[in-house]
């Protein structure tokens, strides 16, 4: 019996352990805004995960954080890049404040990553690559055969920034696939859960 109720505590514990861990990890991984990441998602035909996996890359679901570069808002989107994607969309009285507003900078970086992936013929690391360090920087990279020998992937990326940023959004995508699912599952998992 003494052993029963030890196994039994041991369960217990090792129950706790694991919802705490799980609370953990959700608390470093945490998803915000999904109904406006699945519907930018949608309309741009990317994974929400993709997105949710930037933003915590980016900003870490903080509307309000500014780089040292500049870039504003939860996927850090420059004020000169900001006014041109939307001119591009077709956005009206755009100002550079409404990069803090958490759906405008959704609209416009999912538009933006949606446009790096066409651009880049569906390459996700140099469209992740293009997202960091800039699109002139990787076309740059892509002409010069120390970076690439065919001229259309990346053999070596220059800078470690860059190199860290694809790794740790690619990370982020994997975690919250297994955290939240991907495209099917994404809002009907997060229903209730804080946005």
């Amino acid at each position: 019996m003494k052993l029963l109720k030890t196994a039994a505590v041991a369960v217990g514990l090792a129950a706790l352990i694991t919802v705490g861990a799980a609370a953990a990890v959700l608390t470093v991984f945490p998803l915000r805004h999904a109904e406006l990441i699945e519907k930018h998602a949608e309309i741009n035909g990317l994974d929400p995960v993709l997105i949710a996996a930037v933003i915590h890359a980016e900003s870490k679901f903080r509307p309000g954080a500014v780089s040292r570069a500049g870039a504003q808002g939860l996927m850090q989107i420059t004020p000169p890049t900001g006014e041109w994607l939307a001119e591009l969309m077709g956005l009206e009285n755009f100002e550079n404040e409404h990069l803090f507003d958490v759906e405008t900078n959704i609209k416009l970086g999912s538009f933006y990553l949606r446009n790096l992936l066409d651009n880049h013929d569906q390459n996700l690391r140099l469209a992740l690559a293009s997202y960091n360090a800039g699109t002139g920087r990787v076309r740059g990279w892509l002409g010069d055969p120390q970076f690439s020998t065919d001229g259309a992937t990346l053999d070596h990326i220059p800078f470690e920034e860059t190199r860290t940023y694809i790794r740790r959004v690619l990370f982020n995508e994997r975690v919250y696939t297994v955290l939240y699912g991907g495209r099917n599952v994404f809002l009907t998992i997060m229903t209730g859960i804080q946005r």
